[in-house]
């Protein structure tokens, strides 16, 4: 199977996506149960985030893989490069590493768990809108197409302004084909307000009602950083409930970087570590929102993703309230995760079935 090569850069990746569809739908294992996606009928609750999809031809190959939503990877309203190598490194973590006490050490090998350095990328507005809608087109029937969308502020911005943003991005994303959109308001490698708007409850609640108001019943994903704080989880579960379908979460944790002799990576900044590491804090997180959710907004689902690779994960977050799982750090090392886990709960005879 093809897989995304983390020797190489992000160019080098978007050019070398597959041409073609690896499985049949022959292939690809029914799950039990019923399944939506923010209302959208769908065969099973597994997705594919934002990260490994960067083009059409990387959604039309993880759709044959036996996943039902494909989050095409973050869009902006201007083109945006992507940051220099390593884009994905791998790493160690120490036990107390979401502590803040020491940082996570870079390793050779990769062990489940890597440093995400990309600064959301994107080309521009008229080709990822023409691939878009390209890929909408191609898609087979009952697939789902997200486009995660994000703001890209200019100096002298205001909140208005970076609504403005997200709202036209989310307006073309589905003027292209979307069946739904994902917004992108956490980002831990960049320090701007486009990525760390989550932070900001009221100022959250403000941009998705902008983008509301635009996008009208086309279902909207917020997606969401690392939240340890059950007063900043209620904040913003009031703040996004009048606005938003769905909560994703978490847009990986963030972490200082050090090579092996303890010298800084990336400049000393902070890196979003993804994959197994940060599936308990994902979790944790998930329950927290569940929560919330039920007393305060029972019709606001969430979507979890962090750490999911397994049968036995996927049961896991969907009995702790998710509405659907995304993969990204396993379907990335492993395209045909999706087809193993639909053949392993279609053995067993069940998903973790929604109520």
């Amino acid at each position: 199977m093809h897989r995304y090569d983390p020797r190489r850069d992000y160019e080098w990746n978007y050019a070398a996506a597959p041409e073609a569809p690896y499985a049949s739908a022959e292939d690809v294992p029914p799950v039990p149960g019923n399944w939506d996606y923010c209302g959208i009928p769908v065969a099973s609750p597994l997705a594919v985030s934002a990260g490994p999809l960067l083009n059409g031809r990387w959604v039309l190959y993880y759709a044959s893989l036996g996943f039902d939503v494909l989050t095409y990877k973050t869009v902006r309203s201007v083109a945006r490069a992507s940051y220099g190598m390593p884009n994905l490194q791998p790493v160690r973590v120490p036990p107390d590493w979401r502590s803040g006490g020491q940082p996570v050490r870079a390793d050779d090998t990769m062990r489940g768990s890597w440093a995400v350095s990309f600064g959301m990328p994107s080309r521009p507005p008229d080709v990822w809108r023409s691939d878009v809608e390209a890929t909408r087109k191609e898609l087979p029937r009952g697939k789902v197409l997200s486009v995660s969308v994000v703001a890209t502020p200019r100096p002298g911005w205001g909140l208005a302004e970076l609504a403005d943003d997200f709202a036209t991005c989310a307006r073309w994303a589905v003027d292209s084909g979307a069946d739904c959109v994902e917004t992108n308001f956490s980002c831990p490698n960049v320090a701007t307000s486009d990525g760390q708007l989550y932070l900001n409850p009221a100022d959250a609640g403000a941009v998705a009602e902008r983008i509301r108001s635009r996008i009208q019943g086309t279902p909207l994903l917020v997606k969401i950083g690392h939240v340890s704080s059950a007063d900043l989880a209620l904040q913003l579960v009031r703040a996004l409930a009048p606005h938003a379908d769905a909560l994703v979460m978490v847009n990986c944790v963030p972490a200082a970087v050090a090579d092996e002799r303890g010298h800084p990576l990336f400049d000393g900044q902070r890196r979003g570590i993804a994959g197994e590491a940060i599936r308990e804090a994902v979790l944790d997180q998930v329950r927290t929102f569940s929560v919330m959710a039920r007393e305060y907004a029972p019709f606001l689902k969430r979507v979890g993703v962090g750490g999911i690779g397994t049968k036995h994960y996927v049961r896991e977050f969907l009995a702790c309230g998710c509405h659907a799982v995304q993969l990204a750090t396993a379907a990335m090392l492993d395209p045909g995760v999706g087809l193993r886990i639909r053949r392993e709960l279609a053995d067993t005879g069940a998903g973790a079935r929604k109520d």
